[in-house]
C-alpha cells in the first residue's frame, strides 16, 4: 500500500511545480497540481484519457465549448487529445491521473516526483 497526505505536499511554484505522486509505464501516472490565486493550465491536450479531481479550493474548466464550475469533489475526464484548460480565481488543488501511461507520443520531459508513505 502508498499514501499521499495531498495537503503536505509541497508545490512552492503552484501550477509552475506539479508533483508526480505515482507513474508506471503501461499504468497510469497520477500528478498533483496546485493553482494559486488566479493561475490557469491554458489550452491544451494530453495523449491520454485523463481524469482531473479537485482536491480543494475551486477551479473553472472548459473544454470543448463547454464550462463548468468545478468545486472540492468534483471528478472530470476528458478523452485522449481532448482540449481543455483549468484556471482558479481563489485557487485550488488538483490530482490529475493520465491512463494508460505514457499515451502513444507522449513528450517525456524532466518532472519532480514525491514519495509515498509506505503502510504495513
Amino acid at each position: 500500500m502508498q499514501h499521499w497526505k495531498l495537503y503536505e505536499i509541497e508545490t512552492p511554484d503552484g501550477a509552475r511545480s506539479p508533483v508526480v505522486l505515482h507513474s508506471q509505464d503501461g499504468e497510469s501516472r497520477v500528478v498533483l497540481i496546485a493553482l494559486e490565486l488566479e493561475q490557469e493550465l491554458r489550452d491544451h491536450e494530453v495523449h491520454e484519457a485523463a481524469f482531473l479531481l479537485v482536491v480543494s479550493g475551486e477551479a473553472r474548466i472548459e473544454a470543448g465549448g463547454d464550462a463548468l464550475r468545478a468545486v472540492a469533489g468534483d471528478l472530470v475526464r476528458f478523452e485522449p487529445g481532448e482540449r481543455h484548460a483549468v484556471s482558479s480565481e481563489g485557487g485550488a488543488r488538483l490530482l490529475l491521473t493520465l491512463a494508460p501511461w505514457p499515451g502513444p507520443g507522449h513528450y517525456r520531459g524532466h518532472e519532480r516526483s514525491a514519495g509515498a508513505t509506505a503502510s504495513s
